[in-house]
């Protein structure tokens, strides 16, 4: 009988396409994946180091685990497994910790799988982290998440992902083509290109820093490839998003007209502070020609309140650049300190209950924000691509410009795309929509 193992994923969207990937390996040596919830041989936590909540949360799901089965072997891998692998091994339970370079190798090191007395832990100086293995998801959801680049050169003075993951590097155009080309026949209508800083891509590529291609030539041939209905760029830095790449996305046959793009502060003093490689003109420029070649376009922003020294001016100069700006809605992300990066040790640290009262005053604007565009494409046609859940009798889906719909439960809808026409929006704020008589695609 063989061997179970579950994977239990943290933070983004590049760790789902390594989880996947670290699956297809475990099922290549014979084992079967059960949900985590299910009794298991092998737990498997991919973790994040983002955000504070990442690491409590940790523990909790190494309980969810024991509770599962208490004889199970538990391993930890991914970004807080590189920064903290002593911290995470004396987590009572855990049995082994994978840093950077060993997490796509983890099969190598399971033996019978019996329980240590004491985690054991293989991870690396992360300057050894300058090789680049290719991921992407599938199996998991209607779309895929397909990794094209890791790493990062930036030295943001909040981040730690340079020290939990190392250089920007890429995979080669060839293999991401290989990869897109696996997932279409997969009946996987959508495609997530995700890494740590993707508008890189090039970076790295064959070893070395040299450019051999660049992200418009990246989105330029997969825009080719055959049997993907859909492409989405997940997070792309504002200074790295070109014109060039914009137009190209307007006139796609297959990428969709959303963008998420990281503000992080509509203050330039705190931009500056931050050593983000733009200021907040830039970040106007870039939504002005978005909305000027694809008026209908969705623009997501990820920003982060009570950075020290963040004064009450400099927060409401950030509320108001936003509230100006046409964007459709906020990831807002509250300051938490992180150790072994400069903004740790700079003064004008801000109290955690202003941190808190600033979160919930961007999240409301959110809220605002995304009412509003969602207002504005009602009465329009947009194709919906329906997900394969049945909550409380709906079954929801996306469009392209990434408006979240309901329609009552019907299987049939699961994955596939439908033209459809926005009639309303509901009290829990989801769109309302009415079909057209085009399927296209089933």
């Amino acid at each position: 009988m063989n061997k179970k193992v579950a994977f239990y994923t943290l933070g983004c969207k590049l760790n789902f396409s390594e989880t996947s990937t670290i699956a297809r390996s475990f099922s290549s040596e014979g084992f079967d994946r059960v949900d985590f919830s299910e009794k298991a041989d092998i737990y498997v936590i991919n973790t994040c180091s983002v955000t504070e909540n990442a690491d409590k949360r940790f523990k909790t799901i190494v309980k969810q685990a024991q509770k599962a089965n208490a004889n199970a072997f538990v391993a930890a891998v991914g970004c807080y497994a590189q920064l903290k692998p002593q911290e995470l091994a004396d987590v009572d339970g855990v049995d082994l910790v994978l840093g950077a370079t060993e997490k796509f190798k983890i099969t190598d090191y399971l033996n019978d799988l019996t329980k240590n007395d004491f985690g054991e832990v293989h991870s690396c100086e992360i300057e050894d982290a300058d090789f680049y293995v290719g991921s992407y998801s599938i199996g998991d959801r209607t779309r895929a998440f397909l990794k094209v680049q890791d790493g990062c050169d930036y030295k943001c003075t909040y981040c730690t992902i340079p020290l939990a993951r190392g250089i920007s590097r890429s995979d080669t155009m060839a293999n991401v083509l290989k990869n897109a080309n696996e997932i279409s026949k997969q009946n996987i209508k959508e495609i997530v290109l995700t890494g740590v800083n993707i508008g890189d891509y090039g970076k790295g590529e064959f070893g070395n820093k040299k450019h051999e291609h660049t992200f418009l030539d990246l989105v330029t041939e997969l825009d080719k490839v055959e049997g993907i209905e859909r492409l989405r760029i997940s997070s792309i830095e504002p200074n790295l998003l070109k014109n060039e790449t914009i137009d190209l996305v307007s006139k796609s046959r297959a990428f969709v007209p959303h963008f998420h793009i990281p503000l992080q502060s509509g203050s330039n003093s705190i931009l500056k502070k931050m050593k983000r490689r733009y200021m907040r003109e830039l970040y106007v420029d870039r939504v002005s020609k978005i909305k000027d070649v694809m008026p209908h376009a969705c623009i997501g922003v990820d920003v982060i309140v009570g950075f020290p020294g963040e004064t009450e001016e400099h927060f409401l100069e950030t509320y108001n650049f936003l509230t100006e700006l046409d964007i459709s809605y906020l990831h807002v992300f509250t300051y938490s300190e992180r150790d072994n990066t400069e903004a740790a040790e700079m003064e004008g640290v801000v109290p955690g209950n202003v941190r808190s009262k600033r979160s919930k005053m961007l999240r409301g604007l959110s809220v605002k924000k995304r009412r509003a565009f969602y207002e504005s494409q009602i009465g329009t046609s947009r194709t919906v691509l329906f997900e394969s859940e049945n909550k409380e009798g709906y079954i929801h889906g996306f469009t392209e410009n990434y408006v979240k719909v309901k329609t009552p439960w019907d299987p049939e809808l699961v994955n596939t795309l439908h033209l459809v026409d926005l009639t309303g929006i509901d009290d829990d704020g989801l769109v309302r929509l009415e079909f057209s008589k085009e399927v296209l695609t089933n």
